[in-house]
This record gives structure tokens, sequence and C-alpha cells, in this order.
């Protein structure tokens, strides 16, 4: 993880967390991608796809949507590398804020 975020450090405000045993890879604060077993998995977009030569798909774990798939080898170019994650963020549709949860009516009794 630390040569991936070495790699990515001229991409711009990127970042990683370690999730079940595994690491989630941030761009200015929004998840673009898993790394995996040694693997990049970054979410599909098209503008991403397009970077990529013969792009490859596989799932990050079992059960989940198939994404882009960069294994380590494919690390060693940074500038493409760079230029994957951050087309990749910003083709991501921007999530809107939760909206606050209204406060619940008090329902207790007094006697």
């Amino acid at each position: 993880m630390e040569f991936l975020l070495d790699q990515l450090r001229h991409a711009g405000p990127v970042s990683s967390r370690k999730m079940f045993g595994e690491y989630c890879l941030y761009f200015d604060g929004r998840p673009v991608g898993l790394v995996c077993d040694d693997q990049l998995y970054l979410k599909p977009t098209a503008e991403g796809r397009a970077l990529l030569a013969e792009p490859r798909e596989g799932c990050p774990f079992p059960g989940a949507k198939p994404h882009l798939l960069l294994d380590a080898d494919a690390w060693e170019d940074a500038q493409t590398l760079c230029q994957l994650v951050r087309t990749t963020a910003l083709a991501l549709p921007v999530r809107s804020p939760p909206k606050p949860k209204a406060a619940k009516p008090n329902k207790s009794r007094t006697l």
C-alpha cells in the first residue's frame, strides 16, 4: 500500500484506509477503489476505461460489482496511474450530504 500511495503522490489528495483486512482508496475524501490481494480495483467509469489500452475487470470480493482491475505490475507507470485515479474520481457522481434526521417527538408519559 505504501508503494501505491507513493506512486500516486502527484495525483492529488489520495489517501487510504484499512477496511476488513484490505484497503479503500480515496481521492479528496471520496472512495474511488479498493486494494485487495495486491490488486487495485477502481470504480468503473467510461472515462477510466478509455485510458486503458486493454481494460480488465474483476471483483474485489465475492458478490461485489465488477471494477476496473489493475494488478501490481500496472502500478509501475506512476503518470498513467495518477491520471487514471484522478480521471475516475472526477467522473464519479458527487454524493449529496445526508439529510439530518428529524428529531423524534418525546413520547414519555408524565404521571
